[in-house]
């Protein structure tokens, strides 16, 4: 099965790039089979990694960064993949 772990921040007025930074440096142990970051308006910053895993494995998830570099609380959400035209 495939998992995959959306994390998505918001970054404090003016701190959308130190937010960005600080993500590409979190290393998850072990590594997932795929990671891939996002920006988007608002600084905000998405993170989904995917993983050969059942749905509720313990799976490494990004930390919560400092309270002062962001404006709320991180989001997130676990998906499972789900075949084409299947249920």
């Amino acid at each position: 099965m495939t998992v995959a772990l959306m994390w998505e921040a918001r970054a404090a007025e003016g701190r959308g790039a130190e937010l960005l930074a600080w993500v590409r440096e979190q290393p998850l142990n072990p590594e997932p089979l795929r990671r891939e970051t996002f920006r988007a308006p608002q600084d905000r910053v998405l993170v989904i990694t995917w993983w050969d895993a059942p749905y509720d494995a313990g799976i490494p998830e990004l930390p919560d960064p400092a309270a002062e570099l962001v404006t709320r609380t991180v989001h997130r959400w676990r998906f499972e993949a789900v075949a084409d035209g299947g249920g």
